[in-house]
């Protein structure tokens, strides 16, 4: 893995966790959140993609996997709010 691979992956990880958390919970989670949460999203995205054969080629390689990510991101934040909702004060 170069420098390169490790900068988009905080990059892609950064727009689409951010985008994924103000979209299912109104807002930003602070920027390490919101690069945790595209990173594990883009895992999850990756995998569900993979699993579905699922293909997006809507233009630059690095949009397809910010929506992959943002994708994955969005269902993670969804499952965690299903999980976590009783659970707030």
């Amino acid at each position: 893995m170069t420098l390169e691979n490790v900068v988009v992956y905080i990059v892609v990880g950064l727009i689409a966790g951010f985008l994924a958390s103000r979209i299912v919970l109104g807002k930003g989670r602070g920027w390490l959140m919101d690069i945790l949460i595209g990173i594990v999203g883009a895992i999850v995205g990756g995998w569900l993609a993979n699993q579905l054969h699922i293909q997006v080629n809507l233009g630059p390689d690095i949009l397809n996997k910010i929506i992959i990510a943002f994708v994955g991101a969005v269902i993670l934040l969804l499952i965690w709010r299903l999980i976590f909702r009783g659970r707030r004060k």
